[in-house]
């Protein structure tokens, strides 16, 4: 849509911009709930770090498995600084195994560590979607709506503007209820089922949707699975807090 910012002589990449400057709004409001949480403002900044790091690396060995012989050939493709030969989701995956790792050698609680990392993750998913607002990724399904935007030859639902809008919206709920947790866990597991509900709704507009099981959205079923999987959560940790309580 406007992947790159003319500034002279300048061109900046918006999406990478957009990127970084969410990482670095995360890792701010990370470090400052961590008071609020009696956690080491410190250790959870290396913990972010080493984070990114495994998330960047998983990502990029997890894009390379599918275009084995493309990196074979060109074996320095691995360190690009294309943000497009990434996957967010085995990246995803391999951060959240460095993070638990990492928590648990330096004995930080689970759930306030959680919660403290909320309010960072949900700003960097506000973040994350003015990066595919401006390099038209995440695009919608043609539509004949007024609103509709051109975008790839056609008139397609402005996805990227509707899941922005969400992240935005639940980034204001997180930070309305932070201070009002009823149990450590409460606002990382709302945090998952916003999201996932927000997911599990406009997926319906996207346009790049992966389908499964004969039409079925992939991400769909997933958000579907964690929607379900926060609603347990909450269960859980209410239970653990009231057995605590009683006792």
């Amino acid at each position: 849509m406007f992947p790159v910012l003319q500034l002279g002589p300048l061109a900046l990449q918006l999406p990478g911009l957009f990127t970084l400057l969410g990482i670095w709004v995360g890792i701010n409001l990370i470090e400052r709930e961590a008071p609020r949480r009696k956690l080491p403002a410190g250790t959870l900044r290396n913990m972010v770090f080493f984070s990114l790091l495994g998330g960047i690396a998983g990502a990029r060995l997890g894009y390379a498995l599918g275009f084995v012989e493309v990196y074979a050939k060109d074996p320095l493709g691995l360190i690009s600084l294309n943000p497009h030969t990434l996957a967010p989701f085995e990246g995803a995956v391999v951060a959240l195994i460095v993070a638990l790792i990492y928590g648990q050698r330096r004995h930080l609680p689970l759930y306030p560590t959680l919660d403290a990392f909320t309010p960072g993750l949900a700003s960097i998913a506000i973040f994350l979607g003015l990066a595919n607002i401006s390099s038209g990724d995440a695009f919608g399904a043609p539509t004949k709506v007024p609103w509709a935007i051109d975008l790839w030859g056609a008139s397609r639902h402005p996805s990227q503007i509707y899941e922005t809008i969400a992240a935005a919206l639940i980034f204001l709920v997180i930070q309305r209820l932070k201070s009002r947790s009823p149990f450590p866990g409460f606002i990382f597991t709302l945090w998952i089922l916003l999201t996932s509900i927000g997911r599990l709704f406009f997926e319906a507009f996207r346009g790049d949707s992966v389908l499964i099981f004969d039409g079925l959205r992939s991400a769909q079923v997933v958000s579907l699975v964690f929607a379900v999987g926060a609603m347990l959560g909450f269960h859980l940790l209410a239970r653990r807090q009231y057995s605590a309580d009683a006792s």
